[in-house]
C-alpha cells in the first residue's frame, strides 16, 4: 500500500509539474474582430487574453484558467493540470495517514514491550525487548526519535495539504479558480460602491456540483475543450468575465492616487533603514517590490499600514505608459497635491 501511495504521488505531482496549465499561444486573437473590445491585452505576450487566461509573472507567459503559481511544482496550475495538482493533493494526505497509522502502531508495539511495571515505579528499557521473539528490526532510542519525527511530518503535512486540497475542491465544486473567485468578490464591492444596480452572475458555473466536476476530472485525463472556448451558463455572455475584469481595472485607474517619491527604496523585501514597524510589517506576498529614486511618480492602488502597492511610471503616461508595479514602503512617497485636474497626465484623469 505505501508504494501504491508512493507511486500515484508522485505520478500526479510530475504530472503537474511538467504537462503545465497551458499557455495562450504568442500573438493569440479572437476568430471574431470585434470581440477584441471585451479582452485585455497582453504586452508581454503581444497577444489578448483568452477568457479565464491570466499572465503569471513567474512563467512569463498568459496562462489558460490561472489558478495560482505553485513553487512546490515550480508550475502554474492551470486548465492542463489542474486535475493532476488536485489529485496530489488529495493522494498526499491520504499517504501520510496511512504511514501515520505504522509509526504510531510501531511506538506503541515497541513501547510496550520495554515497559516494566513495579510495585513502585514504571520504567522503559530502550536497549532491549522484554518479550520474544525479538523484532526483525532494531528499536532503540534513536530509532524512536526518528519515528517520531516521521509522524510529526506525517500529521503536519496531512493538516497542511489537506487545507488545501478542501479550498481546491470548493472552486473546483463551483466552475471556478482562486482568482475568479476574488474577480466575483470584487465585482460585488463595486456594485456596492457605485450602487448601480447591476447583477453579476459568474457565466461558467454549470449550476450543477457534478457537471462542474466534470468540467476538471474526466475519465481520460485531459480535461474538456480547448482551453480558450468555455461552456457558459444560460442568460450569460460568453465574454461576461473579461467585461467585468475591463470595469474593475478602469474604476482602479479612476480610484488610483498619485504619489511622490521622497527617498530612495532599493526594492528589498524587508528594508532596514525605514524604520521597525515597516521592517517587520512587510507584505506576505510573492508580489514583488520595486525601486524608488527620489522624484519618481507612482501611482497607487491600494496599501498597508506601512506599506503600498503600485505603479511606477517609466514613461509619460500620454505615450502609453510602460510601468513597473509592485510594493514600497509608505514613508518613502508623499501625495501629490493638484489644485486642478488638468494639471494631471491625460492618461491619469479620473472619470467618471
Amino acid at each position: 500500500m505505501l508504494l501504491n501511495w508512493t507511486v500515484m504521488i508522485l505520478y500526479n505531482y510530475f504530472s503537474a509539474m511538467f504537462v503545465g496549465p497551458g499557455y495562450v499561444p504568442l500573438g493569440w486573437t479572437p476568430e471574431k474582430s470585434q470581440d477584441c473590445m471585451y479582452l485585455q491585452y497582453c504586452k508581454v505576450c503581444q497577444s489578448y487574453k483568452a477568457p479565464r487566461s491570466h499572465h503569471c509573472r513567474k512563467c512569463n507567459r498568459c496562462v489558460m484558467k490561472m489558478d495560482h503559481h505553485c513553487p512546490w511544482i515550480n508550475n502554474c496550475c492551470g486548465y492542463q493540470n489542474h486535475a493532476s495538482f488536485t489529485l496530489f493533493l488529495l493522494l498526499a494526505p491520504l499517504g501520510c495517514i496511512h504511514a501515520s497509522f505504522i509509526f504510531i502502531m510501531t511506538m506503541y508495539t515497541q513501547l510496550y514491550n520495554r515497559i516494566s511495571f513495579g510495585w513502585s515505579s514504571v520504567k522503559i528499557d530502550m536497549s532491549a525487548a522484554k518479550r520474544d521473539p525479538r523484532p526483525i528490526i532494531p528499536f532503540g532510542l534513536s530509532a524512536f526519535a526518528a519515528s517520531l519525527f516521521a509522524l510529526g511530518l506525517a500529521l503536519g503535512t496531512t493538516i497542511a495539504v489537506g487545507m488545501l486540497f478542501i479550498l481546491q475542491m470548493k472552486v473546483i465544486l463551483t466552475n471556478k479558480t482562486s482568482i475568479e473567485s476574488w474577480i466575483e468578490e470584487k465585482a460585488k464591492d463595486r456594485i456596492q460602491y457605485y450602487q448601480t444596480g447591476e447583477t453579476f452572475i459568474f457565466p461558467y458555473d454549470m449550476g450543477s456540483k457534478w457537471k462542474n466536476f466534470k468540467q476538471v476530472f474526466t475519465w481520460s485525463g485531459v480535461p474538456e475543450g480547448d482551453g480558450l472556448d468555455w461552456p457558459v451558463r444560460d442568460g450569460c455572455h460568453q465574454y461576461s468575465l473579461t467585461i467585468e475584469q475591463l470595469k474593475q481595472k478602469a474604476d482602479k485607474r479612476v480610484r488610483s492616487v498619485r504619489y511622490r517619491a521622497i527617498e530612495d527604496y532599493s526594492g528589498v523585501c524587508c528594508p532596514v533603514t525605514k524604520g521597525v514597524k515597516t521592517f517587520f510589517t512587510t507584505p506576505c506576498t510573492e508580489e514583488p517590490r520595486i525601486a524608488l529614486s527620489k522624484g519618481d511618480l507612482i501611482l497607487a492602488t491600494r496599501g498597508l499600514k506601512h506599506w503600498m502597492y503600485g505603479e511606477k511610471i517609466l514613461i509619460s503616461a500620454a505615450d502609453g505608459g510602460i510601468r513597473e508595479r509592485g510594493w514600497f514602503p509608505r514613508k518613502c512617497v508623499e501625495k501629490c497635491q493638484y489644485d486642478t485636474e488638468t494639471d494631471q497626465p491625460d492618461g491619469e484623469k479620473k472619470s467618471k
